[in-house]
């Protein structure tokens, strides 16, 4: 049998969630059902924390739980900071599908995002981390200060272009 669970101890547990959408208590249930937690009150705190700033975008959320209370807070993807950047208009998930983002951001931007990536980057120095983001916007579909990313990291290899290294 497994030890016995203490609800003194923090636990943190992932999960994928839509930004401003009330998921599925059926997702929840198996990860902060044996928690003590309630999936549909969770479900809900989750919904109203993501609801400020990511309404409409599929962002990673981290249940802090500790003596059966869920903390809610968001670990952003480089994708979902990508995509909030392009400042597109709220979208319905349901009716509009297969959204291609073809905007445009600024330099300033993808080094902004990478100064918050950077703590989960595997880069040794920001200018690499620039990089891994600027590879982010090509996967997205948008443009950076007019050029496609794959020519500006191009350019940031051959010093072309000056980015922060801290």
């Amino acid at each position: 049998m497994p030890p016995k669970f203490d609800p003194s101890q923090g636990i943190d547990v992932y999960v994928r969630v839509t930004g401003g959408e009330v998921g599925a208590a059926s997702s929840l249930t198996p990860k902060i059902g044996p928690l003590g937690l309630s999936p549909k009150k969770t479900g809900e705190d989750i919904a109203k924390e993501t609801a400020k700033d990511w309404n409409g975008l599929r962002v990673t959320v981290k249940l802090t739980v500790q003596n059966r209370q869920a903390k809610v807070s968001i670990v952003p993807s480089a994708s979902t900071l990508v995509i909030k950047a392009l400042k597109e208009p709220e979208r319905d998930r349901k009716k509009v599908k297969n959204i291609k983002h073809s905007g445009n951001i600024s330099l300033d931007d993808v080094v902004e995002i990478a100064r918050v990536m950077a703590s989960r980057s595997m880069a040794k120095d920001l200018s690499r981390t620039i990089k891994e983001i600027l590879g982010t916007c090509v996967s997205v579909g948008c443009t950076v200060d007019g050029k496609d990313p794959n020519d500006l990291q191009t350019e940031i290899s051959e010093g072309d272009v000056e980015v922060p290294l801290e």
